[in-house]
């Protein structure tokens, strides 16, 4: 009989907090290395926090960086990266075409107001890549769609969001 064991690679945050799946994490800023690098070499300085010019970046448990998308949406702009000083967030490019800056993806959840019966587009609205699309009905109230394949995970449908229902996860998974 041939045993495997599958390991997760977790922080010692995340294992002192009994996440040993690896899953409850939070965003970290776009271009950042993978979480246990991340934390191994942030220096919690605070640059790409003050770098921000959407005011998205925050301070988090222990004083790292990770994601707020209440105040608004990434832009990619790269300042951040360009602010990082240990080189944790490595790899935007101004020209884009550099590696995709994260795989944060969009979610609908079941707070969402049109999948109650009332007419809300918001986050279609201003999503850019259309990636949330809304499927008229007959004599209904038009149905989200999602495309997560053709989400960049920048979180413009997050805070325009009237029941709170979009969640932004990273998930290797479009």
């Amino acid at each position: 009989m041939v045993c495997t064991v599958i390991v997760n690679q977790i922080n010692r945050s995340q294992f002192l907090r009994g996440d040993f799946t690896g899953r409850s994490r939070p965003i970290r800023p776009p271009w950042s290395l993978d979480e246990v690098e991340f934390v191994e070499r942030c220096s919690r300085c605070g640059d790409c926090i003050r770098a921000c010019p959407q005011h998205i970046l925050d301070t988090g448990r222990g004083g790292f960086p990770h994601v707020d998308f209440s105040p608004g949406e990434c832009l990619f702009c790269g300042e951040c990266v360009q602010a990082c000083t240990p080189g944790v967030l490595a790899g935007w490019s101004p020209q884009g075409d550099g590696p995709a800056p994260w795989s944060v993806r969009a979610r609908i959840g079941d707070r969402c107001l049109a999948l109650r019966g009332v007419e809300c587009r918001s986050c279609a609205d201003q999503c850019e890549t259309a990636a949330i699309r809304f499927r008229l009905v007959a004599g209904g109230v038009a149905q989200p769609l999602l495309e997560r394949a053709a989400c960049n995970g920048c979180g413009a449908c997050y805070s325009v969001c009237l029941s709170q229902a979009i969640e932004l996860d990273e998930s290797p998974s479009n």
